[in-house]
């Protein structure tokens, strides 16, 4: 969780990279989550990020969706990407292991239905090729509460895998660019379906979020954002 003034936001992004993937057939998701808010109201939240999802195509896709204050799921457009299971969130996206990828969430303008319209994008750092997955409707006019986060569906002993965070970023609603210089760590407890042995971390780069490791840094820790001191 980004430790950033609560004020409104515009647009939130950072880059993920997966150093080590995964190595059995499970749903792992990684993803930048924000919060839509108008006024003194929450109007729901969503997530954008990488899958490595044995459903489609090279374990490949793109996850751009999210839920409404009462749980239900937040309309939003058709996305130009496939989808091998023809889901309106997740996409066909061919990734690549030890490449770098700029997740952005950013306000582009209101939808038919005249709510506010959320753009989520994915910028591939190698090919500098940025891929439009969808929009999503909300009452939401701006963003609040940026984190990022690992979903892992492996067994606690599968093989350790590891992604690195790193230029965690945001503007604000008056236009400032701002970025974060700590971030607090959460974990699933195991008596939440979690695992005791993930961890957090950093190297010269930026955050890392690891499986099967031994936890070296605990529950609600607060580590600097490298680069950002």
């Amino acid at each position: 969780m980004w430790d950033l003034p609560a004020e409104p936001l515009l647009e939130v992004s950072a880059l993920l990279e997966v150093v080590v993937p995964p190595a059995v057939s499970r749903l792992y998701f990684w993803a930048l989550q924000v919060s839509f808010a108008g006024g003194a109201h929450l109007h729901g939240g969503a997530h954008l990020g990488l899958q490595w999802n044995p459903r489609f195509p090279l374990g490949g896709a793109v996850n751009w969706g999210g839920y409404a204050p009462g749980g239900s799921l937040l309309p939003g457009s058709k996305s130009h990407l496939p989808s091998a299971r023809h889901d309106p969130n997740t996409r066909d996206y061919p990734w690549v292991s030890g490449h770098r990828y700029r997740l952005r969430v950013a306000r582009s303008g209101e939808s038919a239905d005249g709510l506010i319209a959320w753009r989520g994008t994915v910028t591939h750092l190698e090919s500098g090729e940025t891929t439009r997955v969808r929009e999503l409707h909300t009452r939401g006019e701006y963003l609040l509460k940026p984190m990022v986060w690992s979903e892992v569906f492996a067994r606690c002993e599968h093989p350790t895998t590891v992604v690195r965070w790193s230029e965690l970023a945001a503007v604000s609603a008056d236009g400032r660019d701002l970025r974060p210089r700590s971030v607090r760590v959460n974990y699933q407890s195991r008596a939440d379906g979690g695992c005791d042995n993930t961890t957090a971390g950093t190297d010269e780069i930026g955050l890392l979020q690891v499986t099967n490791a031994r936890r070296r840094v605990p529950q609600d820790a607060t580590l600097a954002v490298p680069g950002e001191g």
